[in-house]
């Protein structure tokens, strides 16, 4: 068994902690989904919007699943189109 140090437990924490917003396109979704159900205890919302783990953010990204990014839990400035503190 591998020893985690501090920092990298932090970092992994952060990994799983930390959520993204991300939108898809249908065609998109319908390849995603299985790698959601297996990396991110994640929220459904409507418009095919999903809140995720940047751990699912990552994996989804390795597959070569095009979505947006929408927002990050924590970001200060607003990503344009989205006023920051906004409900999604």
């Amino acid at each position: 068994m591998d020893i985690i140090y501090d920092d990298q437990l932090g970092k992994l924490m952060e990994d799983i902690l930390m959520k993204v917003a991300v939108q898809f396109s249908k065609r998109e979704e319908a390849k995603a989904l299985g790698i959601l159900l297996r990396h991110s205890p994640g929220m459904i919302l409507r418009n095919r919007i999903y809140v995720i783990s940047e751990e699912a953010v990552r994996a989804l990204r390795r597959a070569r699943v095009k979505f947006a990014e929408l927002s990050r839990e924590g970001e200060t400035r607003a990503r344009e189109g989205v006023i920051a503190g906004e409900r999604i």
